[in-house]
């Protein structure tokens, strides 16, 4: 019966206008606070997206500055090892110790190779006076051959130190480079010095790839190099007057005015400058100021801040303008249904009362279907009981007309050793008489034995006529459930000269089965194999027993007439036999016996007889 639909507090007209009279004050308060919450998210997204951008450029900036350092380290390492072994070269220090104009003329080829392979911007070789003696330039206009710089402080350095690195402005290339410098000796005398200058214009052309500007300036805060070149030799930070007229003296920079680096440090933020480049407004900057190592210069980067704190801001702001507006909504949504609920309490009270009403009555209704159907299931457990126990009971009955088939057999081998007892008797009485106690006693000795197989009879009838106890399934060896079985028949098959093979049951095999219901079955195949032979000469049955995998096969086999067509198709139909006294079960029995046992029971024909195969899971034996 169809569940009878109850109505919801939904079902009932509500209010249709958003605006509901009485609560203009609370929407009007709504709004001012949305705004004032919309202004101090606008504010402060701002103030944070700034602060993560500058944080986000000031990484940046300091990996640059790190990566930047050590390429600019990588090149004056890769130039100081050239002074180093030209210094340790056999051909210069003949040269300088001859004075043969044509070794020095070797020298200018050699030198003027060594330039153009290492990147070096001029390679020279200065006699113990300071004057040039062989240079890359040789046959250049700029050529430093002849040329005095004995005043120079690489020289000074090196002829004093044994080795200088200086950085000056070429007083006739007229180019700033650094200049390193190795003295050359030999016996505790000065030969010569050899000078490699390194001009960083490539250093520079890569810097100017970059937008952020960067600059490196040695211990008085001059600017050496830099990707502005308007910079160069400009100074950043203070420089005394004393200092500016020293290096003014020496040449060093030329006539370079040394004037202040247009950068200065911001009031509002340390770490920050402002810095105007070239042709452009002035802009704040991340500074970040990092040690040249093996030198006394400070590498500087300036990473721009002002275009992306703007980008930064304004996205922060949209991102809080659309958390603020969606969160105004929800509320506004929360708000109106707040309303609404409220003008629909009455509404829900009377709902709620019907609704009361009628889930008692439907409960009602559910309590006898769940009576009913518990009262239905408690028959269904009772039929099912009844037919379980019929299904034993005919199993029983199957048994039972079983041992009714093969009592004469059963009876003809009892009655064998029970005369062949009472004859052992009688000669047992008559040896004593004669007091021949060995032959008594050997007499007794096969009494006993007889008894013996009686007993062996006797129990395995017993056995077999029991109800199974329905015990959960176990090891059965192969060989111990097919000797019970053929104790049973035996008797049956020597009557009927039956002749019997076995192959494969005493290999030690096991299955995972039943003992008494695997005879059952075995019983029922033997029996049918017997019927089945009485009209075929040289009658003959065959058990096989194999291993198939994690499976064990028994077969069961005859060479009588076989199966027809008519009876494989009804072969495990109940109550269809072929016999006259047959009950038509014992086949459909058998099936269900294997198939509780995991397994399967299968026939085939081949020319004559028929061959059942049992199939069960293999067990430890």
């Amino acid at each position: 019966m169809p569940a009878p639909s109850l109505p919801t507090p939904d079902d009932r007209a509500a209010p249709s206008s958003f605006r509901v009279p009485g609560h203009g004050r609370a929407w009007a308060c709504f709004v001012l606070i949305g705004v004032a919450l919309l202004a101090s998210a606008l504010w402060a997204a701002g103030g944070v997206g700034r602060e993560q951008a500058y944080s986000e450029v000031a990484a940046a900036a300091r990996n640059a500055a790190a990566l930047k350092v050590a390429l600019l380290t990588a090149e004056l390492d890769k130039q100081r090892s050239l002074p180093f072994v030209l210094a340790q070269d056999s051909e210069v220090s003949a040269a300088l110790a001859t004075g043969d104009p044509a070794r020095y003329g070797a020298l200018n080829l050699k030198f003027e190779a060594l330039s153009r392979d290492t990147g070096a911007a001029v390679i020279y070789l200065l006699d113990p006076r300071g004057v040039g003696v062989a240079a890359s330039n040789w046959n250049q206009p700029t050529s430093f051959v002849g040329s005095d710089y004995a005043f120079r402080p690489y020289f000074q350095g090196a002829a004093h130190a044994g080795q200088a690195e200086y950085f000056a402005l070429g007083n006739v290339s007229n180019r700033p480079g650094l200049y390193l410098s190795r003295q050359l000796e030999r016996d505790g005398r000065t030969l010569g010095v050899v000078v490699v200058k390194v001009e960083f214009d490539g250093v520079e052309a890569g810097w100017r790839r970059f937008p952020d500007p960067a600059f490196v300036t040695d211990e008085h805060g001059v600017v050496l190099l830099s990707s502005q070149e308007d910079w160069r030799f400009q100074v950043y930070g203070t420089l005394s007057a004393a200092q500016r007229d020293a290096l003014r003296t020496s040449l060093q920079f030329g006539d370079a005015p040394l004037s202040a680096l247009p950068a200065r440090a911001a009031p509002d933020r340390p770490g920050q400058v402002v810095a105007s480049l070239p042709g452009r407004a002035e802009q704040e900057y991340v500074h970040v100021q990092e040690p040249v190592p093996g030198t006394p210069w400070q590498f500087h980067l300036l990473g721009a801040t002002r275009e992306a704190m703007a980008r930064a801001a304004a996205s922060a702001r949209v991102a809080a303008a659309l958390l603020v507006l969606c969160a105004l909504f929800v509320a506004g949504i929360w708000l109106h249904r707040r309303h609404r609920a409220h003008d629909l309490v009455l509404a829900q009270a009377a709902a709620r009362q019907e609704l009361e009403s009628r889930v008692a009555a439907r409960t009602g209704e559910l309590r006898a279907a769940n009576d009913q159907l518990r009262a239905e299931m408690e028959d269904r457990r009772r039929a099912e009981a009844e037919l379980h126990k019929l299904q034993e009971e005919l199993v029983q009955a199957n048994k039972l007309a079983f041992l009714g088939q093969i009592t004469a057999g059963v009876a003809h081998e009892i009655n064998q050793p029970v005369a062949a007892i009472r004859s052992y008797a009688d000669n047992s009485a008559a040896y004593l008489d004669r007091g021949n106690v060995e032959r008594a006693r050997g007499n007794m000795a096969s009494i006993a034995a007889l008894t013996q197989r009686i007993g062996v009879i006797t129990d395995e009838l017993r056995t077999f006529s029991r109800k199974s106890s329905g015990a959960s399934s176990g090891p059965v060896p192969v060989a111990a459930a097919v000797d019970g079985a053929l104790t049973l028949v035996g008797a049956q098959m020597r009557r009927h000269g039956i002749a019997l093979e076995r192959t494969g049951v005493d290999d030690g095999l096991a299955v995972r089965a039943e003992r008494v219901r695997l005879e059952q079955v075995l019983v029922n195949l033997l029996q049918n194999a017997i019927e089945a032979l009485e009209r075929t000469s040289g009658p003959r049955i065959w058990i096989r027993a194999t291993r198939d995998a994690n499976q064990v096969a028994i077969e069961v086999g005859d060479n009588g007439p076989g199966l027809p067509d008519s009876v494989m198709a009804a072969l495990y139909t109940p109550f269809v036999t072929t016999k006259p006294r047959g009950l038509g079960l014992g086949l459909v029995i058998s099936r269900d016996i294997v198939a509780d046992f995991g397994g399967t029971l299968s026939v085939h024909t081949a020319g004559r007889g028929a061959c059942f195969t049992i199939r069960l899971p293999e067990a430890a034996s």
